[in-house]
């Protein structure tokens, strides 16, 4: 392993000379993949030079319990206990950092919630969870932009489809779909009893033109007038569009926009991630056959997380993890429960290289 590190840190050094090549800095397109891929090795090295200062120290301290002053043994001794304990830490970062990266983790993200299960209800919980994801992202500074939307007579959606773009936002939220349980009293309950509804949440990279090529044969595209909220706009010009593919038979519309061209192009960014994660699902499917275990399959037909507001309770079933803070959750506080997730995949990725090996 220190090896692979040792070639790595090599890699890295080589690029830092590459960044500050004039003929690298005058071609923008080399200079952004080297300097990705030198970002992508930064944390890794760090950690493996902190690791080697570590064990430079231990050595240096190992060699002070041959002193005959028992001071300064004992104070060795003391050292070298917290030292054992950083390079252990730094041992598993190192161990995390080499595991193989996700190539959809820095990409943008297309968010569908749909409610699901409990009708009205599920609709006004589909709007709690995107405010919640609006939130989270604003926090992050990530921006929020809706494709479509379909809002029910009581408030919330039926559906919404929304582009999250910044940095690594595939890498922070790819774990959250699924099947989204909330047991809360609606409003319209006179008899104050609890009811159970379900909304379904499905994050998909945005896909790249390079990902997927598209054949302008195969798609049929249907132009019609906007409905819902828009003033004078609405229902006097052709602006709203429809794609079909008809190999597959995926649907998507947009009327958010009010120009055609803006419109088109928002669906066909929705369109290709759609398809691109139909292509890495059958790819990851064939990979799981080989495999004892898929590690974080992010299956949407399992209940992944339940929302109980009389409890003030919110648990993910994947990992156990239960915390009562509701309302700062709905409030888009969910670092805690991004990260554990992330930590809990990252084992089981550890686990399975392990066994692989």
């Amino acid at each position: 392993m220190l090896e692979k590190i040792e070639e790595l840190e090599r890699r890295y050094q080589e690029l830092e000379s590459l960044l500050s090549d004039p003929s690298v800095l005058g071609n923008q397109a080399e200079f952004r993949k080297l300097s990705k891929e030198h970002y992508d090795l930064s944390a890794l090295v760090a950690a493996y030079r902190d690791y080697r200062k570590i064990v430079s120290e231990m050595d240096d301290n190992r060699l002070l319990l041959e002193e005959s002053d028992p001071e300064i043994r004992e104070m060795a001794e003391a050292e070298l206990e917290e030292q054992a304990g950083r390079k252990e830490k730094l041992e598993e970062e190192i161990k995390f950092l080499l595991l193989p990266k996700d190539p959809n983790d820095d990409r943008s993200v297309v968010l569908e919630i749909r409610a699901g299960t409990g009708g009205d209800e599920a609709a006004l919980f589909s709007g709690d969870l995107f405010r919640m994801y609006c939130r989270f992202a604003e926090a992050n500074r990530w921006k929020v932009e809706i494709i479509s939307a379909s809002e029910s007579d009581m408030g919330g959606f039926k559906e919404v489809i929304a582009l999250v773009e910044g940095q690594g936002v595939f890498a922070r939220l790819k774990y959250e779909s699924g099947t989204h349980r909330v047991q809360r009293v609606p409003d319209t309950e006179a008899q104050g009893r609890i009811h159970t509804s379900a909304c379904t949440v499905a994050v998909l990279p945005e896909a790249e033109d390079i990902d997927i090529d598209i054949n302008p044969a195969d798609l049929k595209i249907d132009v019609y007038r906007s409905s819902g909220a828009g003033g004078q706009h609405v229902n006097t010009t052709d602006s709203a569009v429809r794609i079909t593919h008809l190999p597959t038979g995926i649907v998507v519309a947009c009327q958010e926009e009010r120009s055609q061209i803006k419109n088109r192009a928002k669906a066909m960014k929705v369109l290709k991630s759609r398809m691109l994660d139909i292509m890495q699902s059958e790819q990851n499917a064939k990979m799981a056959a080989d495999r004892k275990q898929q590690v974080g399959s992010g299956d949407r037909s399992e209940r992944i997380r339940t929302y109980n507001f009389p409890q003030g309770r919110m648990t993910d079933h994947r990992i156990g993890l239960t915390l009562y803070r509701l309302d700062a959750i709905m409030a888009g506080d969910i670092g805690e429960i991004v990260d554990a997730l992330r930590a809990h995949y990252q084992m089981e990725a550890l686990k399975s290289q392990s066994e692989a090996a």
